[in-house]
């Protein structure tokens, strides 16, 4: 395991407006004590960025995946990068 942090930048497709997704993702952020946002998009997407361990990005990436998130997830794009140590806590924006 290491302590390097990173920056999860999500597009998560399918059903994921109008039905807790952000809260729900939102509380799972901050169980996982990750720092970032989630939001809705216009095009009925949801947008999210996180900060965190690789270990916990990596549980919160399989979270979004797996039938626990809510709604009903077709496909999360996501890409990681350095961290920029920007973010203070994990809030809904939009």
């Amino acid at each position: 395991m290491t302590d390097e942090t990173v920056r999860l930048t999500a597009r998560i497709t399918g059903v994921v407006q109008g039905v807790g997704f952000r809260y729900w993702t939102a509380r799972k952020a901050d169980e996982l004590m990750l720092k970032g946002t989630v939001r809705n998009a216009s095009d009925g997407s949801v947008e999210l960025v996180a900060e965190g361990s690789v270990e916990r990005v990596e549980r919160f990436t399989s979270w979004l995946h797996s039938s626990h998130a809510p709604g009903h997830v077709e496909t999360v794009d996501f890409q990681l990068s350095e961290a920029t140590g920007e973010l203070d806590d994990f809030r809904i924006v939009g």
